[in-house]
């Protein structure tokens, strides 16, 4: 099964699936804290919190821009599993956020690993969350959201991308469950919320011309900011070379970009060359080790 909507505002339900509960092992509690202030014309580092196997890199770069890299030293999710992020920007200062690799999510026997976002971005503050790709597994389970607070004056550029099965080892997800939960805040008001949800025999799901029709690898870009609707005709001209599937829209102070492709490769050659263009600078220096 599989839906999907977008609306500005409401609320849903996200249903989980009734599955055979598997042994009862050791499983991950990773969280990452991190937050950053203006403090003359630099972005520093006010606080900083790791647990379990997530741990943070500040990379030395130029321009105006802190960057952040989070790492898993688990090397993977499993089920169960459970991973944290909470981001709070300063007014007046930016910030990059990536991950130092792909993140993989290994097949469960019945328990869902769950990657939660939390960012808040103060009045003229900047965020660019653009982590790598993240890989299901064939039987893979995981439930993802992001929450994003921005106050009237704030800015967010957020990338997310996901890739079913491994091609390399001709993987297609015969089974599994998937849901990416988006919610976007501008003061008290929310303006973005976006739910996908698929189970079951995900690869003949994406088959359907209804869905994917046949593409494994996805992604979406919210740009959320003051210019953002003016900047529409500027998007649509990045998008304009590629071999993805893809299109922008833009309303209510938000513009938005969806990536459809064949392969993981394909979406992060024609997503890096968006967001290169888009943002006038490059990505960070992880996503082309």
């Amino acid at each position: 099964m599989i839906s999907h909507f977008s609306e500005r505002g409401g609320r849903d339900k996200l249903g989980q699936d009734t599955v055979q509960q598997s042994t009862r092992r050791q499983r991950a509690d990773a969280r990452i804290a991190l937050g950053v202030e203006r403090l003359g014309a630099a972005t520093r580092v006010v606080r900083i919190a790791e647990t379990g196997s997530a741990r943070l890199r500040l990379p030395k770069t130029e321009g105006p821009a802190l960057e952040a890299v989070t790492i898993n030293t688990g090397g993977g999710i499993a089920a169960g599993d459970r991973f944290a992020t909470h981001i709070e920007v300063g007014g007046g200062a930016q910030l990059v956020v990536t991950t130092a690799a792909a993140e993989k999510i290994y097949r469960s026997e019945g328990d869902t690993a769950e990657i939660a976002t939390t960012i808040r971005v103060a009045n003229e503050g900047r965020l660019d969350w653009v982590p790598q790709e993240t890989i299901l597994y064939d039987a893979a389970r995981l439930r993802r959201s992001l929450e994003v607070a921005l106050e009237p004056g704030a800015s967010a550029l957020l990338f997310e991308a996901t890739v079913f099965g491994r091609a390399a080892f001709g993987e297609t997800m015969r089974s599994g469950a998937y849901a990416d939960r988006w919610r976007i805040r501008r003061g008290d008001r929310l303006v973005y919320a976006d739910t996908l949800r698929i189970t079951g025999v995900i690869a003949d799901q994406l088959a359907k011309r209804t869905t994917a029709f046949g593409r494994r690898a996805l992604a979406t870009i919210v740009y959320v900011a003051s210019d953002a609707e003016s900047r529409i005709e500027e998007a649509r001209a990045a998008l304009e070379d590629g071999e993805s599937e893809r299109g922008a829209s833009a309303w209510d102070g938000l513009l938005a970009v969806r990536f459809l492709a064949p392969d993981i490769e394909t979406l992060r050659r024609d997503a890096a060359r968006f967001m290169t263009l888009f943002r006038g600078q490059k990505l960070p220096r992880v996503w082309h080790l």
